[in-house]
């Protein structure tokens, strides 16, 4: 089945750096688009960044955008989410995502990032 399980979390202080791994299995990583979503205490789940299967796209949102960069190892079925410049309105956790092409995606169970001082 697909499993997908997202690391690197950690308490990091504003204006450091982090990288977030999400390693998968169970289907065609190569052929899949993958997202990157995040939750913030009490808030609901927002988008982050998206990269399509062979890098070729990639997108962000506004409130990342020129810190944060995604990418994937197509050979080692892992995506990442490089993380620079943290403030403390990134606290969250952090969810990887595999879409299908009917729409539907999975998501893993996540992982912590703190920014604080």
């Amino acid at each position: 089945q697909v499993q997908l399980v997202e690391s690197g979390g950690t308490l990091v202080q504003p204006g450091g750096s982090l990288r977030l791994s999400c390693a998968a299995s169970g289907f065609t990583f190569s052929s899949a688009e993958m997202r990157w979503v995040r939750q913030a205490p009490g808030k609901g789940l927002v988008w982050v960044s998206s990269i399509n299967n062979d890098s070729t796209s990639t997108t962000y949102a506004d409130s990342v955008k020129g810190r944060f960069t995604v990418s994937r190892d197509n050979a080692k079925n892992t995506l990442y989410l490089q993380m620079t410049s943290l403030k403390p309105e990134d606290t969250a956790v952090y969810y990887c995502r595999r879409y299908t092409i009917a729409g539907t995606y999975n998501q893993g169970l996540g992982t912590q990032v703190t920014v604080s001082s």
